[in-house]
């Protein structure tokens, strides 16, 4: 029988790389990838499409949300605001928020899975950082769904689902191992497309995260601090 369909945000990093790599063990899949003019938007594009090919996905798209850039308000689409260094104890709102940026995603993914007749939406949200982007966080995509159904037709059936979301760097790196996921076509750094800087908050996160599991990393970094204990 052939598998129900899913469109699966997927920005080259990551979580949505093992988002991916699990959706598509119950889902034939359709891969959504959103320009918004981040500092890093050529190699995520970049990352987007080497996993597009690893895992053969015949449907793809690439949207541009470049309205993102005129709004600002963010240190990953403003020159001007600087990244600023890791602080994995923060329980504050980082320079790398970008305003409402999830939901603007969704959006458009709702529409194309209206289209597409898919039955869920998949997004690689994780809650071990919502402190820093309430958007990552479980009620936010509860309250998206019932806006979903409100707002598509009456036929229309899709939920979002988010298969990382409970799970820390460290749990996603060893599921995503244990499937054999591309860590290595995939990119988080916020600064730098060419080598991982290890500074930044996506950096240090990810980096704990294979430290805590006991696997090399196997992107490029400038620097790799030890994040383990922090």
């Amino acid at each position: 029988m052939a598998k129900p369909l899913a469109v699966v945000l997927a920005s080259g990093g990551m979580d949505s790389c093992v988002s991916v790599a699990m959706a598509r063990e119950e889902f034939d899949l359709a891969l959504l990838h959103l320009n918004y003019g981040q500092r890093t938007e050529s190699r995520e594009l970049r990352s987007f499409n080497d996993l597009a090919g690893f895992y053969r996905v015949e449907r793809s798209m690439v949207i541009s949300l470049e309205h993102l850039v005129r709004i600002g308000g963010s240190s990953l689409t403003d020159a001007s605001i600087a990244v600023t260094p890791a602080d994995l104890r923060n329980a504050g709102i980082p320079s790398s928020y970008v305003p409402f940026r999830n939901a603007n995603m969704l959006s458009i993914a709702v529409s194309w899975a209206e289209v597409l007749g898919a039955e869920a939406i998949v997004i690689g949200a994780v809650e071990e950082d919502s402190s820093g982007y309430p958007d990552c966080r479980r009620e936010f995509y509860e309250a998206f769904n019932a806006v979903i159904k409100a707002g598509t037709k009456p036929t229309t059936s899709i939920t979002i689902r988010t298969p990382v979301i409970g799970m820390s760097k460290e749990e996603i790196v060893r599921r995503g191992m244990a499937l054999g996921a591309p860590f290595h076509l995939t990119w988080s750094c916020y600064k730098r497309g060419d080598v991982a800087c290890g500074e930044c908050d996506s950096c240090a996160l990810r980096l704990r995260g294979f430290q805590r599991a006991g696997f090399d990393d196997p992107i490029p970094y400038l620097v790799r601090p030890a994040y383990a204990d922090r």
